[in-house]
Parts: C-alpha cells; structure tokens; sequence
C-alpha cells in the first residue's frame, strides 16, 4: 500500500505545480488505496471552477433582460448579443482541450479561471445606457472564454476517473458546471429585485471576487497528471474517426439544446409572450428553473448510462425531447403559456439527462474499439474536446433560429419544428449505430 500511496504524492518540483507520474485508476487497490480521494478533491475544484466559468459564458443571457429601451437595442439583435459568446466559446473548447495536455490538467484550470476576469472587469464598468452597440458586442464575445473552461475540465476530469464510475463523475462535474447556468440568472434576479434594471453592471462585479476565489483554489487542491502531457496527437486521431462526428451530432441535440436554450429562454417569454412579461424581472422569475433541473439532473443522466448503457439511454432521451418540442410547438400555435413553460421545461430536463447519458458513451466507445486502457483514455479526452466544440455550436444555431423565425413569422414556431426534426434524426442515428443487430456494433456502449 505503501508503493501505492507513493505514487500518489506530486513529483519533485523539477516541474511548475503539482503532478502526480503514476496514476492507475482502473487497478482496484491503486484506487482503493488514495486513488479515489485524489480524484474526488481535484473533481471538486474542477466543478468550482467549471461553474463559474459557465456562469461567465452565459451572463448575456441575465443581461439583455436589462437592456430596455435606452440601449436602443431590439430583440433580433439581443439574440445576436446571445449568440456570438456561443460562438467564441464554441470555438475555443478545441484549444482548451488540448491545454490540458500542454501545460497539465491542474496548471490550466488556474490559468483559465483567471482568464474569467477579461469579460468580467470590463462588463462591471462599461454597461450603461449610451454604451455603443459595438462595445456590447465586444463584450458578449469576450464572456466566451467561459465556454471553454467546460471542455477542459471534462478531458481533465475524464482521465481521474475508471470506466466504471465515467458516467456518474463526468456528469457531475458537468451537472455542477451547468448549474451556473441557473446561478447567473438568479444573480441577475437578486440584483433586479434590488436595484431594478438600471444598474445590470452589478451582476458582473459579483462574479470578481468568486473568480479569484476559484482560481486561488484550484492553484492550492488539484493535481497534474504526467500521462496528460503527451496527448497532443490524440485530437488528430480522435478526429478520423467517424464516431467521432456521430457523436458530436448527438451532442449538439443534447448540450446544444441547453446551451442554446440557456442563452433564449428569457428572451424567448419576453418576445413571445409580452403580455405576461411586461418587464424583465417577470421573465427572470422563471428563466433560472429550466439551466437548475437540466443541470441538476445531468447525474442521473450519467448513472443512468452506468446503469442500463450510455447508447439506450440516450435513444429514448430524444424520443422525449421530440415530444417536448411537440408539445412547446402546440403550446405556441395555441399561446398557452402553462403548456408552453411544461414543455420547455421538460427539453431542458431531457436535454440533461442526454448530457450525462453521451458522456458515458464517449470513453465506452474506445474502451470497445482499442481496449487498452491508456489509449482509451487519451482518445476519449480529445473526443470529449471535439464533441464539446461541436455540441456548443449547437448553441449558436438555436439563437440564430430563434433570431430567424422570429424576424420571419414573428413567432418561434418555425424553430420549434426545426428542434423536433433534429431529435427525431438523433434518435434514428442512435439507433442506427449503437443499438440496431450489426456484425459491427460495439458492445457495451
């Protein structure tokens, strides 16, 4: 036990942080022994951080409830002002990935925690009225680098944990992450309901002193593992295979979907339903409960997978985001704000449960494919790093649509449609892989 424990220790400081050389998660004494502590601290401090950083990336989604009339800014370009830190951080998930390779899993959790205080300064002094549309632009694609935090995190976190626990601990380092989601807009609730809309700075100068906070503990409780630092090839490799893309289309439908409808989901009520939201803190109400069920409930997605496989779960998980869009597109036509809020709420729930149920898939694949727990391992982290780019995308087309459909029908209907087809190509691409009778599908997924 001894050796064990030994191994677990940060190695001499020839190295900048602390790195652990030796890590066997999948040997049961090796786990047994201290594995599991470690794993667990660094996932809690990654979850900190992971937080915050999606509290950062989707801050727009609170602001422009605040942007009223002086701020001359209508609802096509507050969609546009949601969308484009989808995009940054949709792009930046790749180099983020690949980070953890470069500088250690532990160094560049630090480093991108304190990246969040770029957007975050700058936010707490410019946002008044008479601000320039450019300038809030500027800073809307700025808050994007909290998109990347996710990515990172969950490679880093992906090679802590053995195949048998994947889906419980990846989805509850996503599921706390999410949850920042939800935390933002309540930020921006408290600070409605306290100052009114004339002050939307506030809600980002709370944020300053938790980024430090954040960055000053993931420096002082995580860990750098060595076998990380030489996967540089492995988002090469990852990328030639066709699983891969499969399951970045899936992830699209899954995180896509609660991302997207993280950044809308105020603007929505407010567009479609202005008779009942008048203002922006009627909307704030409700827009925070949507992000806090998908995330607390992505879990279960996770242990669900564990429990039944990754590939079923998340087949009969888009059958029932089908039927949420279904439902949300019925409750439009019929303007029904009750129906409409069930089933908006429902996609965000299913849309969790589908986070945690793909990210059991991820590391399953390979597992089947090349066996060797090291090589699984690796490719699945660059996996992870691809499909998260892919699927936060996936947040830019949801306000692009809602954008378009709005302009176009003055209604989300035609975006409402567009969901449920894509769910129902997902559940038909699921089955088809991963769980149809073939000579060539892979078990255990």
């Amino acid at each position: 036990m001894s050796t064990v424990l030994e191994t677990l220790r940060p190695a001499a400081p020839a190295r900048a942080g602390r790195w652990i050389d030796d890590w066997r998660p999948e040997d049961p004494a090796f786990w047994a022994a201290g594995g599991a502590r470690v794993a667990r601290r660094n996932l809690i401090f990654s979850i900190l951080c992971e937080h915050i950083g999606f509290s950062v990336w989707t801050m727009w989604s609170v602001l422009v409830l605040f942007l009223g009339p002086a701020y001359h800014v209508d609802a096509a370009g507050k969609f546009l002002l949601t969308a484009v830190p989808a995009l940054v951080g949709s792009v930046l998930r790749l180099p983020y990935t690949l980070a953890v390779a470069t500088f250690g899993g532990r160094n560049w959790t630090v480093i991108s925690a304190a990246l969040l205080l770029l957007p975050s300064i700058p936010a707490a002094i410019l946002i008044r009225p008479g601000v320039s549309y450019t300038t809030l632009m500027v800073l809307a694609a700025v808050t994007g680098l909290g998109g990347g935090n996710f990515a990172s995190s969950m490679a880093n976190i992906n090679a802590f944990y053995p195949q048998r626990h994947k889906g419980w601990a990846l989805g509850l380092n996503a599921g706390g992450g999410n949850i920042g989601v939800a935390a933002v807009q309540l930020v921006g609730l408290a600070v409605l309901a306290a100052t009114g809309a004339g002050h939307p700075r506030l809600v980002a100068a709370v944020y300053l002193p938790v980024i430090v906070l954040a960055a000053l503990s993931a420096a002082l409780f995580m860990d750098n593992l060595a076998q990380a630092r030489n996967d540089r090839r492995a988002m090469r490799d990852a990328a030639k295979d066709r699983h891969t893309w499969i399951m970045s289309v899936l992830y699209i439908g899954t995180f896509g979907s609660f991302i997207g409808f993280g950044f809308a989901f105020g603007q929505v009520l407010q567009v479609q339903f202005k008779p009942e939201f008048r203002t922006a803190i009627d909307a704030a109400y409700l827009t925070f409960l949507g992000p806090l069920l998908g995330s607390l409930i992505r879990p279960v997605g996770g242990w669900l997978a564990d429990r039944f496989g990754g590939a079923l779960v998340t087949f009969w998980n888009f059958v029932a985001m089908a039927a949420a869009a279904g439902t949300v597109l019925a409750a439009s036509l019929r303007h029904s704000l009750p129906l409409f809020l069930v089933g908006f709420i429902a996609l965000f729930v299913f849309s969790g449960v589908g986070n945690g149920s793909t990210y059991k898939m991820i590391p399953a694949i390979f597992t089947a494919k090349v066996g060797g727990e090291v090589e699984a391992r690796r490719l699945a982290g660059a996996l992870i790093g691809i499909a998260g780019a892919v699927g936060a995308f996936g947040g830019v087309l949801v306000n692009v649509a809602f954008r378009q459909s709005f302009l176009t029908y003055h209604t989300g209907d035609a975006a409402y449609l567009g969901f449920l087809f894509f769910y129902a190509v997902c559940f038909v691409l699921t089955w088809a892989v991963y769980l149809r009778p073939s000579p060539r599908r892979l078990s255990g997924v």
